[in-house]
């Protein structure tokens, strides 16, 4: 690893839990260059915190986006990359190690011994986000979902890697009925800015340049969930992020993220994360920074 402090650096350690399953980890990083050296295994990072502008060189391209929550770059074993981000932000890291892909691909009758993994930007992947999710809740609550639910949760990940994002799979394709790529990036991105606001439906249906009940039908096709769900995730992750900020009370966070009150944002954190914003940021004083540990 080059020398730098910022974002997907964390990914270079070694894997966590064998080379049989996928380890994940929340990785913070700050404004500024990013460059990793080729590792041994596939990368899938999930972007879960606020939008940032970001150039991205790999395989010999250089491309540039702006990155909102739920957006993937898959990078394949061996390949360095290089980032540029103008703003700070939080990504969920997930290692693949080469033996789970071979596994896996011996019992989708592929062929183990020419696994190629695609280099992909801002993809956007409304399986492999239910995946990361999921591991990021676990993460969460501590591994209470245990072995087999995480060796569950790579075997899927892997699967849908060989499937979908492979060197010999097919192209992927806008959901059938749903926004299409660039219209959910533009409705994500508005969601993202804008957290703190009431975000009624007609105004994101404006956004999407559809009626609001085309809005309701596209946008759940699109990601699987409704909006207002949706929504609602993103305001308690993104108080979530906010709690490590010990300068600012639970009550300003609330405010903050577009609940109407303290009680209001920890009815829904409980309910979504299993856990009040107190006892959350008990739980984050407690655990060592990811990008402490390179």
């Amino acid at each position: 690893m080059n020398a730098t402090s910022n974002p997907r650096p964390a990914a270079a350690s070694a894997p966590q839990r064998g080379p049989r399953t996928v380890s994940a980890l929340v990785n913070s990083f700050s404004a500024g260059l990013t460059r990793i050296d080729p590792m041994p295994y596939a990368i899938v990072c999930m972007h879960i915190g606020p939008s940032v502008e970001v150039t991205c060189e790999r395989c010999g391209k250089l491309r540039q986006g702006r990155e909102v929550a739920g957006d993937l770059d898959i990078i394949p074993a061996h390949t360095p990359a290089t980032w540029e981000t103008k703003q700070s932000g939080t990504t969920l890291v997930m290692r693949v190690p080469d033996e789970l892909l071979r596994r896996v691909a011996i019992d989708l009758d592929m062929d183990a011994a020419n696994i190629e993994i695609a280099d992909r930007f801002q993809l956007r992947d409304p399986f492999i986000e239910h995946i990361g999710w999921a591991l990021k809740a676990d993460l969460d609550s501590g591994g209470a979902g245990g072995r087999l639910f995480r060796e569950s949760l790579g075997t899927a990940l892997a699967a849908r890697l060989l499937q979908r994002h492979s060197r010999r799979s097919l192209p992927m394709r806008d959901p059938t009925g749903g926004l299409s790529a660039w219209k959910l990036k533009l409705v994500i991105s508005h969601i993202e800015d804008n957290l703190e606001s009431e975000l009624s439906l007609a105004e994101i249906a404006k956004v999407a340049g559809v009626s609001v009940s085309h809005l309701k039908t596209l946008f759940r096709r699109s990601t699987g969930v409704p909006v207002h769900q949706y929504i609602l995730r993103r305001r308690v992750e993104r108080a979530k992020l906010l709690l490590q900020d010990g300068s600012l009370s639970i009550a300003q966070i609330a405010f903050a993220t577009g609940f109407a009150h303290q009680s209001h944002l920890a009815r829904h954190m409980r309910k979504i994360l299993g856990v009040t914003p107190a006892a959350a940021r008990r739980d984050l004083a407690q655990v060592p920074s990811p990008a402490a540990n390179p």
